[in-house]
């Protein structure tokens, strides 16, 4: 279940984007599919979590994939394609690795990974797929602003994300005690 709703996250992520114009708010612009975006960093580390490290890159590999064909599927430019493999390779990376190597609790893991894992993603994907080294959507003077944009919806998602958990995990062993 775990991995069905992190490659789902991905595709809806992926169709979300594609489908709807991006939210600005003030001087922030936010593609809409980064709110799923946020979520896959969740997913993964739940994946990670059952499955281990090395099972989690095959998983990885499978969601670049399927992410990568959605993409241009949708009708996305090679350039928005390739700017998403990068950005997704990198920051799935980061996350997998800072979540193996952080001796906390679990929801602290899946906090301080994910934020990082959407800090590098936003930057990559927005210099790499928007500005005008890559698909020239984003004039130079806008890309500030798309990734502090993106970084500041992810890290909300990433904090939800990380409460959630830790009151299911707290709910888990209130019941363990009372058994």
């Amino acid at each position: 279940m775990r991995i069905l709703f992190y490659l789902l996250s991905i595709v809806i992520a992926n169709v979300v984007t594609a489908k709807f114009a991006p939210l600005q708010f003030g001087m922030f612009i936010v593609p809409m599919g980064t709110l799923f975006v946020g979520a896959t960093f969740i997913f993964r580390d739940l994946v990670q979590n059952k499955y281990g490290r090395a099972k989690t890159y095959a998983f990885i590999c499978i969601a670049l994939v399927i992410s990568a064909v959605v993409s241009f599927l949708l009708g996305d430019t090679l350039m928005i394609v390739a700017a998403s493999a990068i950005s997704f390779v990198i920051a799935e990376t980061a996350d997998t690795e800072i979540y193996s190597r952080l001796k906390l609790p679990m929801a602290w893991r899946v906090f301080y990974s994910g934020i990082v894992g959407g800090f590098l993603d936003s930057v990559v994907f927005v210099i790499v797929g928007l500005s005008p080294l890559g698909a020239n959507f984003l004039p130079w003077e806008a890309v500030p602003a798309a990734i502090v944009g993106q970084v500041i919806v992810k890290t909300v998602i990433q904090t939800l994300g990380a409460i959630v958990l830790n009151q299911v995990i707290v709910i888990k062993k209130k019941q363990l005690i009372a058994e």
